[in-house]
């Protein structure tokens, strides 16, 4: 059973809100929205999108009791406001649970883990073409570096580049941590895979996580009505960052750029920040679920 992250702490940042439309855009097997819909049994309709069918068929099953007021999609969430903007449907509470899910980690076949020999797949949507096998033999040595160093922060992105495109051609999650072991060493007691970092960058660009993140997050803060809440829950440096730029920005009277002359613009905040800092998982939680550890909570209000 997938064990939803920061459970209580979701449950915290919306139970002050009388909810009419929820929009959960990475559903999962429905673990969060399982508890948010058991919370407010006031809720009207509970929008649920997510990439994978299977995950979707999952959910659909434990979410039965309230079928009534499900609105399930296969979608990637960044596409759901404007179709809900063309429906005149605006919810008052959104949440997100980016990246990879521990259920789908567990599918040794996806591709996604470098425990498991596998087809190099990594596709959180299987109806997507292009796979992490297809970046790995394709892209030019230099696409490869970039995605290294700046969506895996490998240290050794140069040499991992490199290695990459003399071990082509590379099909599987066993041939490419063979390939990269070469030049970053294998794992030692205690410490951290070292391929890990690589095969991070290799599903974030393959399913463009960070695009899609950025693509969503001025779209749901309008779509969001006012006193409205959105809670992110993000799983590395990356994706929090993000959040956490974009929800400065909207909740600062000035543009996050500079002026004429070094004078800031002045604009009107959209939302009140209530986490100023990231929620974590509890020592407790994380006991429970290790692969909790990572995560962070960040939540807004429209004004």
């Amino acid at each position: 059973m997938h064990i939803p992250v920061l459970l209580k702490e979701v449950l915290t940042a919306f139970e002050s809100l009388s909810i009419d439309v929820f929009f959960d855009g990475t559903l999962g097997a429905g673990g969060h929205a399982e508890a948010i819909l058991m919370a407010h049994p006031e809720i009207k309709l509970y929008i649920g999108a997510d990439q994978d069918e299977t995950a979707l068929a999952l959910a659909r099953e434990r979410l039965s009791p309230w079928e009534d007021k499900l609105l399930l999609c296969h979608q990637n969430f960044s596409k759901i406001p404007e179709e809900l903007k063309k429906k005149g449907i605006k919810p008052n509470a959104i949440l997100l649970d980016i990246g990879v899910s521990s259920m789908q980690f567990d599918q040794g076949e996806r591709g996604f883990s470098f425990r498991v020999d596998a087809p190099l797949d990594m596709r959180m949507d299987l109806t997507q073409e292009k796979t992490a096998a297809d970046i790995v033999n394709h892209a030019t040595q230099r696409e490869l570096e970039l995605i290294f160093r700046d969506l895996g922060e490998e240290q050794k992105w140069r040499r991992a580049a490199e290695a990459v495109v003399k071990g082509r051609p590379i099909a599987t999650t066993f041939q490419l941590k063979e390939v990269l072991e070469k030049v970053l060493g294998k794992k030692r007691f205690g410490e951290k895979e070292p391929v890990t970092q690589i095969f991070q960058a290799l599903r974030i660009a393959t399913n463009r996580e960070l695009e899609v993140l950025e693509e969503f997050l001025p779209q749901g803060i309008e779509l969001l009505t006012p006193g409205g809440r959105m809670g992110i829950i993000t799983f590395h440096s990356l994706e929090d960052r993000i959040v956490k730029d974009s929800f400065t920005l909207a909740a600062s009277d000035k543009w996050n750029t500079s002026g004429y002359r070094g004078h800031f613009q002045d604009k009107t905040p959209e939302v009140l920040l209530i986490s100023r800092k990231a929620i974590k998982p509890t020592d407790e939680e994380t006991d429970l679920n290790p692969r909790a550890r990572s995560a962070k909570l960040r939540v807004i209000e429209k004004i």
